[in-house]
């Protein structure tokens, strides 16, 4: 078992995994209200037309969401590090500074999306402004930024394994994952004016980086918190996050290809691309359904009731939002017809939430814990539950509604229709499709409330009788 600190006591790496969490969580909320502004959009296209447009609120809906979440990994990681390896995190002075400069940097890049939205692409507007490019639209200084801070923390996890003069299976895949982290990231910072190998670059960045690094990484952040958590044995985890390692890295290039499909690459992406994209969730679920399945047969109780909870929606969500909603899609013979339509947003929400919004919330619940009331012998509450319960049905509410949405578009648009333009309008128009834009916006709303309940949960749980943590001594 790892080495865990007396209660009421904090390294100074879980202070600053701390600030992650909180500002995760506020953009978080960003993500949310950006996200309720371009479906509305959806429903009524004049609404804040010319001044807040649909291409600006998605923009910053999808980049919202990938800056948060890498904050929670990190802060996930920063919690954990140190009760993994038994001391504190070497160079915290310099992971403080990464963490104002990365926060400094997001506020910048939000600020120019806001108010630069129109204008000639040249070099000084990929540098300043943005890339332009789907999903990872930030200008290049942002990106060289991401990978400086991103260097910074593979130098945290690395220095202080050597210092602790410990490396355990965990850490071992974290460094691994980290060198990927920074460097997959440098494709998305190649150009060239072939669209094919253009879009073979970007897809490296947009599978490879956050489909197959993030899953590695926040596997290792559920096998840390699983044995906190549950006491589940370190070969259990341990087993597990080496088959994740070996299923995504060894699967995950070539499960790459179901994105290879329509942009010139050769005809054998159809046969690789589809099998062995259906592969990459299948060892995380694993893993946490195995530790609380060991946890159940030797009678082990947590007394972190939302955290469990929270843990086991990660592996089904993981489960059913990456694994069941991707493959279905995934094959070239639905491809085809699915492909652009809202068949893939849906598979997007049900998969980050399932795979990621779990995990990161799982160890803000335990942080919680150690913080304010780690001698209780329940950690419980009764707003976490309404805010689990109404988030998850909310969750599966819009990937359903966008679900219905996207049959519907490919049977109108692509299957009767043949992909023309008219046939593009039509299933716009077509009732089936208006009508999940509706409950989409509808569950959105509700998510927005159990968002607001989970933030009310998360700054009164454990209040009353809290303790002031005290300070462990920096070992730099």
């Amino acid at each position: 078992m790892t080495q865990a600190l007396p209660q009421g006591r904090l390294y100074e790496s879980q202070k600053l995994a701390l600030w992650y969490f909180w500002v995760a969580l506020a953009l978080f909320g960003a993500q949310i209200l950006f996200g309720l502004l371009a479906a509305w959009q959806y429903l009524d296209p004049n609404f804040l037309h010319g001044k807040l447009n649909f291409m600006t609120n998605r923009m910053l809906h999808i980049n919202a969401m990938v800056v948060w979440l890498l904050l929670g990994f990190m802060g996930g990681v920063y919690w954990f590090l140190p009760l993994e390896l038994g001391r504190e995190v070497v160079g915290i002075r310099l992971a403080r500074f990464a963490f104002f400069t990365l926060i400094a940097a997001v506020g910048i890049v939000v600020l120019v999306y806001l108010l630069v939205q129109y204008g000639p692409g040249n070099a000084f507007t990929l540098w300043f402004i943005t890339e332009g490019r789907e999903y990872i639209e930030a200008p290049r200084w942002a990106d060289i930024g991401i990978v400086a801070v991103m260097a910074i923390f593979l130098y945290n996890v690395v220095a202080t394994a050597l210092k602790a003069q410990r490396i355990t299976g965990v850490v071992a895949v974290l460094m691994f994952d980290l060198v990927a982290l920074a460097g997959l990231y440098t494709a998305g910072m190649h150009y060239t004016p072939n669209i094919s190998m253009d879009q073979y670059f970007w897809w490296w960045v947009v599978h490879l980086w956050v489909e197959a690094t993030w899953e590695v990484l926040v596997g290792s952040i559920m096998a840390m918190a699983l044995m906190h958590l549950l006491g589940t044995p370190r070969r259990i985890v341990e087993t597990w996050l080496y088959l994740e390692v070996a299923l995504v890295f060894g699967t995950g290039i070539l499960g790459l290809g179901h994105h290879y499909f329509w942009i010139g690459t050769p005809e054998y992406w159809l046969g690789l691309g589809g099998f062995f994209s259906a592969l990459e969730p299948i060892p995380l679920v694993a893993m946490v359904v195995h530790a609380v399945y060991d946890a159940g047969v030797h009678r082990m109780q947590t007394v972190n009731q939302p955290a469990l909870f929270w843990a086991i929606a990660q592996a089904f969500g993981n489960f059913i939002g990456a694994g069941v909603w991707g493959f279905m899609q995934t094959l070239p013979q639905i491809n085809l017809y699915s492909h652009g339509t809202q068949l893939a947003p849906a598979h997007g929400h049900l998969a980050f939430f399932g795979a990621y919004v779990t995990a990161i919330l799982t160890v803000i619940y335990m942080a919680l814990h150690q913080v304010r009331r780690p001698e209780l012998p329940r950690f419980d509450s009764k707003l976490w539950k309404w805010a689990f319960v109404l988030m998850v049905v909310s969750i599966f509410g819009m990937s359903a509604a966008m679900t219905v949405a996207g049959f519907t578009q490919t049977m109108v648009e692509r299957a009767i229709g043949g992909s023309t333009w008219q046939a593009y309008i039509d299933a716009q128009q077509h009732p089936w499709f208006q009508n999940g834009m509706v409950w989409r916006f509808v569950f959105g709303v509700f998510f927005l409330v159990s968002y607001l309940v989970l933030l009310w949960d998360v700054a009164t749980i454990g209040k009353g009788e809290a303790k002031v943590p005290k300070e462990v001594g920096a070992h730099d």
